[in-house]
């Protein structure tokens, strides 16, 4: 992600105190009223999990799996903070320190956090989301993915899981993958699984909140295969990557090309030709949408974003990290119910 005004300080969570884990734990829905309750477990359940995780997203999965027995600190929740050049505060170090279970979502997504479990003495356990959804070819995470321990459903499989596609039919990594319901199911496994490891006594309780949560995933599921089942092969266009496997999985065909929407990704110009090919697209009425990384802005992008509106084709906002007063399901939901208007306008 690039993001306008890089050099405007990046604002990071601090550590969290049990009292206002629910302030800056998560954010609205489930998870909030979830972690509302992680400073004051009874006390057969003893202390909560101390889970730091490096964005709102794998915070929030985490609070709804987790629910009163998790502590989630997430170092970053501020929508203008760029994952790529992030440069974490001696708190963020110390609460990497201090935790009991870490989630980052790796694929050279958040680097940093990596250097930071490097630099500390923690033992936690690590879930590199990248990892666990099979799309890396580096090893696996923590522990088996596609667990099926306890009540929750299985995982579901990904149609791009154990290759390193990028949405698009090239050959990179792709790493938004909190974008590929398959992933984020797979990975909320996980997590249950460690915190149950972590608090053996409570492992019920995890995979219980695990079955809502997935059973939630399943439905997005149905609502991605409907769009699917009438529109498939609908074109689009993207100003980067990061939706893209939530497209794909509808069926819809980027006609964006890669050299476009990486060069927007990194930061970088986008030739003359390539900006006058993506732009004809909606001049030639060749998509039905527009899918505009909100939290990035340039002045191509602003091109496309004027071009779709002049000719009357449907422009989509989605966000990399959480915005505020959604959990990840509403936000999902939400992204996919505008795909889906947009695409039957």
């Amino acid at each position: 992600m690039t993001v306008t005004g890089r050099n405007t300080p990046l604002v990071t969570v601090l550590l969290c105190a049990a009292a206002i884990v629910a302030a800056c734990g998560s954010t609205g829905g489930t998870a909030s009223s979830a972690a509302a309750g992680a400073g004051a477990p009874s006390a057969a359940t003893g202390a909560p999990v101390a889970v730091v995780t490096s964005t709102n997203v794998w915070g929030d999965v985490v609070a709804q799996v987790g629910g009163e027995s998790v502590a989630v600190t997430p170092i970053i929740v501020d929508p203008a903070a760029d994952p790529h050049s992030f440069e974490p505060t001696a708190q963020a170090q110390l609460a990497v320190a201090k935790a009991d279970l870490i989630v980052k979502n790796g694929g050279g997504y958040d680097d940093w956090m990596s250097t930071m479990i490097a630099g500390s003495t923690t033992s936690a356990p690590v879930i590199d989301a990248v990892q666990v959804s099979g799309k890396d070819t580096g090893p696996s995470g923590v522990s088996a993915a596609g667990s099926t321990t306890g009540s929750a459903q299985p995982p579901l499989t990904s149609a791009t899981q154990g290759t390193a596609a990028d949405g698009q039919g090239g050959s990179e990594l792709n790493e938004h993958v909190w974008y590929d319901l398959p992933t984020v199911d797979l990975v909320a496994h996980q997590i249950a699984d460690e915190l149950g490891s972590l608090r053996p006594d409570r492992a019920t309780y995890f995979q219980t909140n695990l079955a809502t949560f997935t059973d939630k995933i399943h439905g997005l599921t149905a609502k991605v295969d409907a769009i699917k089942a009438t529109h498939g092969g609908t074109g689009i266009a993207v100003t980067e990557p990061v939706p893209l496997y939530l497209t794909d999985a509808a069926g819809l065909v980027n006609k964006t090309s890669a050299e476009f929407s990486n060069a927007v990704e990194e930061g970088t110009d986008v030739p003359p030709t390539v900006l006058n090919d993506t732009l004809a697209l909606f001049t030639g009425h060749q998509v039905t949408a527009l899918i505009y990384n909100e939290q990035t802005s340039s002045p191509e992008t602003e091109q496309l974003q004027a071009a779709a509106k002049d000719n009357n084709i449907a422009v989509v906002p989605v966000t990399e990290t959480l915005p505020a007063g959604n959990d990840y399901l509403s936000w999902m939901d939400a992204n996919i119910t505008a795909i889906a208007a947009a695409v039957t306008r």
